[in-house]
């Protein structure tokens, strides 16, 4: 079984005392339903651009929100619109798969590398293992920079990853450090000739989120490590040389470990001040209604931040879901006070916010 190289040593025990005192602080904060629905959405976008950003995607924040948000399309940047689509996709797997205390299994992560690779497309079949070598070369001299396992080993070291996964779950090893070495050596079998990186770092907000780590939804690791590129990658290129073969696979991980737990760190403290912030502001959650709101309806919330009126089909695209379920939600709400129709006598349906939801949400 895979038995990767690392200590705890007294600098990252303090690390990851840390990360406990802010993941508690933040769960003691009154953070109102709205905010909290505003928060969670941000870091959810967040998480798909600067992920995206770092394999080199050219759609800004803004457009990658209008794409989610609205269906926004961008002119020659078909690629790209597909990458975050396929992100976003790979988002909504992660919330299945942290919702159940099932092993995680190779048939998983191979989801979520074709929801990475798919398009937007929520219905796909697990991508297979690369069948030839890749490499990585560097983007100046086109140097080898690392030379993964051959593909015969794949399966292999995949089997032993997954294996490891599950056993150290049930343990006593910290949830980041978990998280932190499933990235590192997903990313170092490269199993793919692409979308590794996406989906190393989809691997590890998995452990974490099952792990008890997700606060909510509210951060974004993603964000650190792109505004720390370089750091990211010195920290996760260790071993004596770019062969796989020539002790990668048992080189001492304390510098990546530091790294990594810094940036929960560093997310978490971000969300302590956002939170903070909008309290202070006076997001006091002061009413009933709001407080009464589902998941998905707080989700909803943020689609009213662009525009006041929407249709079925802005539903339909924000939550992926085909015209029938849509109209359906949208006549639920309703009913239930959460929205109200523009014009009933239209026969082209629009919809707005509640007034008393309305009063709340942007006061």
């Amino acid at each position: 079984m895979f038995k990767p190289v690392y200590s705890i040593t007294p600098h990252i025990s303090r690390l990851l005392m840390n990360i406990e005192k802010i993941k508690q602080e933040i769960k003691n904060l009154p953070i109102a339903p709205t905010v909290l629905a505003s928060l969670r959405e941000s870091a959810r976008l967040q998480t798909i651009h600067y992920s995206t950003l770092i394999e080199g995607n050219r759609l800004t924040f803004e457009q990658v929100e209008e794409l989610v948000t609205l269906g926004s399309t961008f002119p020659g940047k078909k690629r790209d619109e597909w990458e975050i689509l396929g992100y976003y996709a790979a988002l909504e797997k992660i919330k299945e798969l942290s919702s159940t205390h099932k092993p995680l299994t190779e048939k998983d992560i191979q989801h979520l590398h074709a929801l990475v690779m798919g398009k937007g497309k929520s219905k796909i079949k697990p991508s297979a293992y690369r069948d030839g070598q890749n490499a990585i070369y560097d983007g100046g001299s086109k140097k080898i920079v690392y030379l993964p396992p051959e593909a015969k080993d794949v399966s292999q070291l995949m089997s032993d990853l997954i294996e490891w996964i599950n056993q150290l779950e049930k343990e006593e090893i910290p949830c980041p450090l978990l998280a932190a070495i499933a990235h590192y050596q997903f990313a170092t079998i490269h199993p793919y000739f692409d979308g590794n990186g996406r989906t190393a770092r989809l691997l590890a907000t998995t452990i974490l989120h099952r792990g008890g780590y997700d606060l909510k939804g509210l951060y974004s690791l993603e964000e650190y490590y792109a505004k720390n590129l370089p750091a990211y990658y010195d920290a996760i290129s260790v071993g004596p040389s770019h062969n796989y073969y020539m002790g990668r696979a048992e080189a001492d991980l304390e510098h990546w470990l530091n790294y990594f737990c810094t940036g929960i760190i560093d997310s978490f403290e971000k969300v302590k001040t956002h939170a903070l912030l909008a309290y202070h502001k006076g997001f006091e959650d002061k009413s009933k209604l709001l407080r009464n709101l589902d998941a998905q309806q707080q989700s909803a919330l943020s689609i009213f931040k662009k525009r006041k009126i929407i249709t079925s089909k802005d539903i339909q695209t924000f939550f992926s879901l085909s015209p029938r379920t849509s109209n359906a939600l949208c006549l639920k709400w309703v009913r239930d006070g959460f929205l109200i129709i523009k014009d009933p006598s239209k026969k082209s349906r629009t919809y707005e916010l509640h007034p008393d939801v309305n009063k709340d949400f942007f006061e």
